[in-house]
Parts: structure tokens; C-alpha cells; sequence
């Protein structure tokens, strides 16, 4: 695959149905601890997913992508009925099927520790230019205030480039998942040795919902279906819970 890891993941335990109409296709991109080839039960949020359909006797298959490749192939012809994981926004409401909640994430910002920055309201952010990811949803009122000229950003390609910019001082924040923060810089190799300079500000953003983003098709609304009924068979919390704490994350 020429633009990121693929991997298959079997649904559960329980042996997968041969038949390949029993297989629900998505695309993701690597957002450890939430979604990844490599994490167990390659991410949180995909163990979510799986144990859905998995409760509706259909087997999960995940390619990973970088973000704006991820979420372009759902525009296209390609094999995928839709991807995640995804904040909810007007526009992405208005582009895709969006599903029940598959979990949530605690969206907040890093910052350097020799420049603490102190914030109440998201007017006394407007001084500074906020690293933000290319193409990623954040909270509405942020995104209004970018979209006005209100708020500065600097967007970077990932989180963990985000974050070399925030140790080198190039900005003074990072809009980034707490999680996603701590996983990184505990396991990235490159990240690990800056870590004692970055910190996570305790004031939170939004704990931020995320969602499947289907195609806006007949297809997309039967494979919404399946997955919506899914997660009113399980124990979202709690399949979440299990699957960040075998990746170390909480």
C-alpha cells in the first residue's frame, strides 16, 4: 500500500464469519492510543468498533492512512464504507453519516515548561498562534474563531510534529488529545528525550466525542445501521477502559 500499514482485525474471540458481505471495511490513521496497526487491538477506539459489529456477527478491517488520505478515500471509489475517528462538526455533519458515539477524548493543550500559559476564555488565546494538526476537526467555537481571523494557528502534517515545534519553542501551545499526548511522548522514540521540556495544561478544551464517518450513500447508512445497533449491545466505557489500559494509556 503506498500510503500507509494495513492490517485486518478480527472482530473478537468468537471465529469470523467467511463470508466476505460479514466485513465491514473503514479507514484510520495512526492516532495511538486510540487507533494504530501496532497497538493492541490496534487502539481503543478500534476495539470499540469491533466489538460492535462483532455483537452483529460482522468482522472489522482497518487501513491506516495519514489523516487527510484517510478521510479523502471515503470521497472516492475505494473499498471503504467510511473512517474514523472523527469530531463532530456542522460541516462534517452536513459531508457524512455520522454514528453514535464510539467513546471520547480529553482535547486540551500542551505547552513548554519554561513558558507557562495561563487562559481562562477563548479570547485570551488570540495573542497566541496555536499549533493545530492539517485538516483536523477541533471544537466549534475554535474553529469559528480560526475561520474569523480571530485565533492564529500553525498547522503541522501530525501531532508528533506539533509537538517538536512545541519543544523547540516555534509555539507557545499545541491543541492536542491528552492521551494522545501522553502516548507520545512516553513511547516515541524521537519525542521521549524532549518530554521533560513539555507539559499538558490541566484546563481543558472539551472532553470531545468521536465518531465513524460513513459514506452518504445506501451503503453507508446500512453499514451505519449495523454499527449503531452494535453499540447498544456493548458496554462502550468499559470496552474502551479494557483496551487503553492494555496500551498503557487511561
Amino acid at each position: 500500500m503506498l500510503f500507509g500499514s494495513s492490517a485486518a482485525l478480527a472482530a473478537s474471540a468468537i471465529p469470523a464469519p467467511a463470508d466476505s458481505t460479514r466485513i465491514i471495511r473503514l479507514s484510520s490513521l495512526e492516532w495511538p492510543p486510540y487507533t494504530g496497526a501496532s497497538l493492541p487491538r490496534q487502539g481503543a477506539m478500534t476495539a470499540v468498533i469491533a466489538a460492535a459489529l462483532a455483537s452483529m456477527g460482522y468482522r472489522l478491517e482497518v487501513q491506516y492512512f495519514p489523516w487527510t488520505r484517510a478521510t479523502a478515500l471515503i470521497k472516492h471509489n475505494s473499498p471503504f464504507a467510511g473512517y474514523y475517528p472523527e469530531y463532530l462538526s456542522p460541516g462534517v455533519a452536513r459531508e457524512f453519516l455520522i454514528s453514535d458515539p464510539i467513546g471520547s477524548g480529553p482535547l486540551g493543550f500542551a505547552y513548554h515548561a519554561a513558558a507557562p500559559v495561563q487562559w481562562d476564555t477563548m479570547a485570551d488565546l488570540s495573542k497566541y498562534r496555536i499549533g493545530v494538526v492539517e485538516g483536523y476537526v477541533n471544537t466549534d467555537e475554535f474553529d469559528i474563531r480560526v475561520r474569523q481571523g480571530k485565533q492564529m494557528v500553525d498547522a503541522a502534517v501530525n501531532d508528533k510534529q506539533n509537538l517538536r515545534k512545541l519543544a523547540a519553542k516555534r509555539v507557545p501551545l499545541v491543541l492536542i488529545d491528552r492521551r494522545v499526548y501522553e502516548h507520545l511522548i512516553l513511547n516515541d522514540a524521537d519525542l521521549r528525550p524532549l518530554a521533560p521540556t513539555l507539559r499538558f495544561h490541566p484546563r481543558l478544551l472539551e472532553d470531545k466525542k468521536l465518531y465513524i464517518c460513513f459514506r452518504p450513500n445506501a451503503e453507508g447508512e446500512r453499514v451505519r445501521a449495523i454499527v449503531n445497533e452494535g453499540l447498544k449491545r456493548i458496554d462502550i466505557e468499559a470496552v474502551l477502559a479494557a483496551a487503553l489500559s492494555a496500551g498503557g494509556a487511561n
